[in-house]
């Protein structure tokens, strides 16, 4: 790996086949190096993420850097999800992207109540979705700085 190249943990949250190669193609297709696990559901999501069930080993559900959370998911909506991660204090420095088809202002408005770090609304044409997310792995990925753990501080 060359030198100064970050390499970002990202957590999907997508029941969508479609939605989740798009994302996958996207990133690939940016040249991003980033490691990508995917969930389905949001009861996954948060097995993922307190390592729970059968992702208790935590060299196969590593802590993400950032997170990719659809809102309409089966289980336990993405809303919910954004709110139990935002409200634990070791989840909630994890940058959270809502990538969703939401238009409604009620969806915004709790996405950024629950402390996502930006709302997204996925563009309906291929083309366009495959850039939004190139643009979101390079942004998250790539140019932020992320808040120093405390325990490195």
């Amino acid at each position: 790996m060359a030198a100064g190249v970050r390499v970002t943990k990202i957590l999907l949250v997508e029941d969508s086949p479609d939605d989740i190669q798009i994302t996958k193609r996207a990133l690939k297709e940016a040249k991003l190096i980033n490691e990508l696990w995917t969930v389905r559901d949001g009861e996954e999501a948060l097995d993922f993420l307190y390592r729970q069930n059968r992702y208790r080993d935590a060299a196969t559900s590593p802590r993400p850097g950032l997170i990719l959370l659809d809102i309409n998911l089966p289980k336990v909506n993405g809303l919910q999800v954004l709110e139990k991660i935002k409200s634990d204090p070791a989840l909630k420095g994890i940058p959270t992207v809502v990538l969703t088809v939401s238009r409604r202002d009620e969806d915004i408005l709790k996405g950024y109540s629950y402390g996502c770090n930006s709302f997204i609304q996925k563009p309906v044409e291929f083309e366009k979705f495959v850039e939004a997310v190139k643009l979101i792995g390079l942004y998250w990925g790539v140019l932020n700085v992320d808040a120093p753990c405390p325990s490195h501080a």
